[in-house]
């Protein structure tokens, strides 16, 4: 595992621990020398994280819509940063270079993503694992709706179990490099139905 996309706010939050918990993973990552690629923005998580990472000597690929990029929130400090046509684009260049992804606090954007990526986990267009950051229980409230899901039949439990849940950014590179994978296809139950 050598690149690790991380999806995150365009914003700081109101809570200091999500920048401090950003600037961990990104000095983590250096350390680790594992790649960041990540949504090309030098504004809120987004920003903080490719600091970190360029900070301690890091490799940091962004990739940013040109609407985005026009509107000047791309950092311009990057290893790389590749400029694609729309948000499709982007988030299908993350996901062809990345090994593996983490969601960090954020919002509709980042959620979207998160959402995005697990379905195609969940389709088996893809087989890279995928955590929450769930700095300071952020994510506690996504995790309960995704219990219900299963509960009310939406979700098989061995869905759900394709996402992480990390407390901590020192956390991170361990559990997604020993995450595992069963042998469940939800093709298998759709063929039976």
């Amino acid at each position: 595992m050598k690149n690790i996309c991380v999806f995150c706010g365009s914003s700081h939050g109101n809570e200091p621990i999500y920048d401090a918990e950003a600037q961990t993973l990104g000095k983590w990552m250096a350390k680790n020398n594992k790649s960041l690629i990540y949504g090309g923005g030098k504004v809120g998580l987004m920003g903080t994280i490719a600091d970190a990472v360029m900070n301690n000597c890091g490799s940091v690929t962004g990739v940013i819509p040109d609407f985005l990029m026009r509107k000047e929130v791309g950092h311009l400090g990057l290893t790389e940063l590749l400029v694609v046509k729309s948000m499709h684009e982007r988030k299908q260049k993350m996901a062809e270079l990345a090994d593996a992804f983490i969601a960090m606090p954020g919002g509709f954007g980042t959620l979207e993503e998160l959402g995005e990526i697990l379905t195609w986990v969940q389709l088996g267009i893809i087989k890279k694992p995928v955590g929450l950051l769930n700095v300071g229980g952020f994510y506690d409230h996504l995790l309960l709706q995704m219990d219900h899901m299963v509960k009310q039949g939406f979700l098989k439990p061995q869905n759900r179990k394709l996402i992480l849940n990390i407390s901590t950014a020192e956390e991170v590179i361990p559990r997604l490099e020993s995450h595992t994978f069963d042998n469940y296809s939800i093709w298998d139950d759709l063929s039976k139905t």
